[in-house]
């Protein structure tokens, strides 16, 4: 089953309980590509943390829990060296927060999340220079199970999330310079468990997630010199806790995730100068809860999950160019609730998790 936490936040609990069938596919090419190599572990095995890479070609992980602890520790892994280095640790232990690298200061905010006895509105910024953390203000509302990004004018936006009793259209915009949070445009649906990214216009597109009670294929652009929300194309198939990747073209690709019928296999691709969702080949393997990241090559990859029986370590490839999936080999966990960071390298770091038993404190890198 999934952690509590999200059910915490889901109020009605979550649909990644339910068995799937198959977890065939349609599109996957022959062969595999790339490989994946095991590397040092972390102090703390943990799951629902966030990872961020820093200007220094470091990756910074904070937060998480190994289902009996909520962590505020956080450590630093070095791929000069392969291994972890613990840092400074916040002052709130948090889990389905969000992590964002602010420019040009390399500093990483972290905001929001559930404590493991409340949703927090705090948020702090850790200092890569010194290794330590410091307050900055909080968020109007609290939330966890939202999405934060950064906007071209280095500010940041947060959206939606879940205060433990409701699930929120509201947004907000953090000022790092004043380190103070200003209420924008509040979104047609409140949603968790979306996904948010930037477009090349420098408008935000978020898509899917669910409020508890319904999934939605619905989207919107947020516009941040109106600070307006602007209805696009829906989805062709409701989805939560899928994946969304920003492909050479400008175009988003979406993969995975579940709604009603349990976990997905299926793909679509939206394209921001029409507004309207495409559907493209889908993965061999049903996943949600998994991690994305989009490659050197311009092909993205696509790694573990929850299949709606378990979690799964297979891996694929989608490459934009033929709209297919190809097999990216396997991890040497299965893990989903875990982080994916590309790397100044052009690898793919993998950390932490779920494997269904218990909470992972390993990590590996994925090579194309």
């Amino acid at each position: 089953m999934r952690s509590p936490s999200l059910l915490v936040v889901a109020l009605a609990g979550s649909a990644l309980l339910l068995a799937c069938g198959g977890c065939g596919g349609s599109s996957a090419g022959s062969g595999s590509s790339g490989t994946w190599t095991a590397l040092g572990s972390m102090a703390n095995s943990r799951s629902e943390h966030a990872a961020t890479l820093l200007a220094s070609g470091k990756v910074l992980v904070a937060g998480g829990w190994n289902g009996a602890a909520y962590f505020p520790s956080a450590e630093m892994f070095d791929p000069a060296t392969g291994l972890w280095a613990t840092t400074g640790s916040m002052a709130n232990g948090r889990i389905v927060h969000t992590s964002t690298a602010l420019l040009p200061s390399d500093k990483v905010l972290v905001a929001g999340g559930w404590s493991g006895t409340v949703f927090l509105a705090s948020a702090e910024v850790f200092d890569p220079a010194t290794g330590s953390w410091g307050a900055t203000g909080s968020m109007a509302i609290v939330r966890g199970d939202h999405t934060a990004t950064l906007l071209p004018s280095g500010m940041v936006l947060v959206a939606g999330g879940g205060d433990g009793t409701a699930f929120l259209p509201s947004a907000e915009v953090y000022d790092p310079a004043a380190g103070t949070w200003t209420p924008t445009g509040s979104m047609t649906n409140a949603r968790g468990s979306h996904t948010a990214t930037l477009l090349p216009s420098g408008k935000v597109l978020v898509a899917g997630g669910w409020n508890g009670a319904t999934y939605f294929s619905g989207a919107e652009v947020f516009d941040p010199g109106a600070g307006t929300w602007t209805p696009t194309g829906s989805m062709t198939s409701a989805r939560s806790s899928h994946t969304a990747t920003l492909l050479p073209s400008g175009k988003v690709l979406v993969a995975g995730g579940e709604n009603t019928t349990g976990s997905l296999a299926s793909a679509e691709v939206y394209d921001p100068a029409t507004g309207i969702w495409t559907t493209t080949g889908s993965m061999s393997s049903k996943r949600a809860i998994h991690a994305a990241a989009q490659l050197p090559s311009g092909k993205v990859l696509v790694a573990g999950g929850w299949s709606g029986i378990g979690c799964v370590s297979s891996a694929e490839t989608y490459d934009p160019a033929t709209g297919t999936w190809r097999a990216a080999g396997a991890m040497a966990n299965a893990r989903s609730e875990f982080t994916a960071t590309i790397l100044v390298s052009g690898q793919v770091l993998v950390a932490g998790g779920w494997d269904s038993l218990s909470y992972l404190v390993t990590s590996e890198i994925y090579t194309e």
